[in-house]
């Protein structure tokens, strides 16, 4: 319990207290009474009549002293305030020293390739690129035996620009050629030329030329090219001057007053369109090698380099997955079979067949897989959907085969799958005709001119709402671009200057008037529109077939294409 200044000079008289201690510098005292309590009470300063009264009635008083005290817990409050700055600055220095000495040892740092790792890639791992291969086979038989080309007055390529698709097999050549060439191999990422420290780029630059130039003749492969070698002067503001030193750096390596005798540089990239043209000329990348997606042969000898450890069944013939695969990357190829023997494994098999590779097959083109809707209503209106665009799709000529339909759908869409297999003609020509793009929009909206004649236009759904937007795009396509409309053969719309240079971003990119712009609107509503009713057209007197095939979709849930052929076929044949 508190007591006031007043009680305790009462219970002082009264004898109640046994012992005080003085505490001048706190202006307070501890006393101890008779019943075990002790209390601390202030005091006024200097207070005479505490000390009197205590001398009067005989309790002992006591003074402490506390300076002492306050001087050492000063002392060590002093002494680790300084401990942590100490610490804290120490770890700064050493942070510093450490980034500094990265930056300074740069050019101590090997970025060359050893034969270990060189020697696990030859030109025979690399399937499907003959004749890219052979075009860096020379560049290998130019480091090995030069004096062939000293002797004719020529002289060795500088640089070599390998383009292409992710997943085509840019990096695999480049690991090739060190493979094949018994010449030091240098490799880097252009990312890691461009810090946030300026000159640290142009100063790796020089630096892995200098250790390149000690050791020549060599190779010096640039993964992702791009990542530093983007046309100068672009973007918002001028662009990075970091970057663009880095790039001047290069393009004076490469090409400048001091000879780059037997340092050959092989660069990758998927992006050659923002490339700098001073870095694309002869004399810098004398060669460009464009390595595209491969055809069916290249897939199949593909497919048998990487099916080289992996068991496959018997009945297993990757010249028929070849066939199945159109557009697919190498990369795409081998994880193809590698989800196959992850999905053998899952099932507890020791060889891979065919049933999982069309399991990996549905994965790659489209991702995981839902069920289907639970409410019979929507699963129905969905199945008319399928069905549509799938009876479409046969009736109209098309080069696309169709494989299979399936109310599973991908993770995030609304409505089934139907999917054609690519003509791999037009794949690899790349030419595609007017009547091929108008086919492509009847079958996409196949599955709206079903809704129309089965429920009536005011109960249409959104679930073809993809479908829709691939009908805008090709028809922006014809008439913008390929020049298949009514305007003419005009072309308004061009590629050749990406707004990813940001040359264009500061003005109106379309080069045309407003009547125009209104007549493009006009002409691209117009394919849509004829389309829309050449695809109800084709569907109106085959109602009755729908209904049927809708009812096996719904129970089967998957239906393949020879069925549907067959079905369509004896119904043709009966009308």
């Amino acid at each position: 319990m508190d007591k006031s200044y007043s009680q305790l000079l009462t219970d002082i008289e009264s004898g109640e207290i046994i012992s005080i201690i003085l505490i001048p510098n706190r202006r307070e005292v501890v006393v101890e009474f008779t019943n075990g309590e002790t209390n601390i009470i202030p005091i006024f300063y200097n207070d005479q009549k505490i000390l009197r009264l205590s001398d009067e009635y005989n309790i002992p008083l006591t003074v402490r002293d506390i300076q002492s005290e306050q001087r050492l817990a000063n002392f060590i409050t002093g002494f680790g305030f300084t401990l942590i700055f100490v610490l804290s600055l120490s770890f700064l220095i050493r942070r510093s020293t450490k980034l500094l000495n990265n930056l300074q040892s740069f050019s101590g740092r090997s970025l060359e390739v050893k034969d270990d790792v060189v020697k696990k890639y030859t030109f025979d791992d690399v399937a499907g690129l003959n004749e890219e291969s052979d075009e860096l086979r020379e560049i290998v038989s130019f480091l090995k035996n030069p004096q062939t080309l000293i002797d004719l007055g020529a002289k060795t390529p500088k640089g070599v620009l390998l383009v292409g698709p992710p997943g085509t097999g840019k990096t695999l050549l480049a690991r090739a050629i060190a493979g094949e060439a018994d010449v030091p191999f240098f490799s880097i990422s252009a990312s890691e030329f461009v810090e946030m420290f300026v000159g640290v780029g142009a100063g790796r630059v020089r630096d892995l030329f200098k250790n390149a130039k000690a050791k020549s003749p060599c190779i010096v492969f640039i993964d992702e090219i791009d990542s530093i070698g983007r046309q100068r002067g672009t973007g918002i503001g001028g662009g990075n001057d970091e970057r663009e030193q880095t790039l001047n750096q290069l393009l004076t390596e490469m090409d400048g007053f001091v000879a780059n005798n037997g340092v050959i540089v092989i660069a990758a990239t998927n992006r050659p369109d923002v490339l700098d043209r001073a870095l694309t000329r002869p004399g810098r990348f004398d060669r460009r090698i464009d390595i595209s997606l491969p055809d069916r042969k290249a897939r199949h000898k593909i497919l048998s380099v990487h099916a080289r450890t992996k068991p496959l069944c018997d009945s297993v013939n990757l010249q028929d997955w070849a066939t199945m695969t159109p557009g697919f990357s190498g990369a795409d190829l081998q994880n193809l079979l590698n989800e196959s023997a992850i999905y053998a494994a899952r099932n507890n098999k020791s060889i891979i067949s065919n049933i999982e590779l069309d399991k990996a097959l549905d994965k790659a083109r489209f991702g995981l897989l839902s069920k289907p809707l639970s409410d019979p209503t929507k699963k129905r209106q969905i199945a008319y959907q399928i069905i549509g665009k799938t009876l479409v799709a046969l009736l109209i000529p098309t080069q696309d085969k169709l494989e299979k339909i399936s109310l599973f759908k991908s993770i995030g869409d609304i409505s089934g799958l139907t999917y054609f297999t690519p003509d791999e003609e037009t794949i690899d020509s790349g030419l595609l005709t007017r009547s091929y793009i108008y086919s492509k929009i009847v079958i996409s909206l196949g599955s709206r001119a079903a809704e129309i004649l089965v429920f009536g236009s005011k109960e249409v759904t959104q679930g073809s709402q993809r479908d829709l937007e691939n009908v805008y795009f090709w028809a922006n396509q014809m008439v913008t671009k390929f020049g298949f409309s009514d305007l003419g053969p005009i072309a308004f719309e061009s590629e050749r200057n990406s707004i990813f240079l940001g040359k264009d971003i500061m003005k109106n990119r379309k080069e045309f008037s407003q009547k125009t712009s209104k007549k493009i609107d006009s002409q691209i509503i117009a394919i849509a529109n004829n389309a829309i009713q050449h695809a109800i057209t084709l569907l109106s007197d085959k109602v009755s077939l729908m209904d049927t095939l809708v009812d096996e979709l719904i129970v089967n849930e998957t239906l393949e294409s020879e069925y549907i052929i067959n079905s369509l076929n004896s119904y043709l044949s009966t009308t």
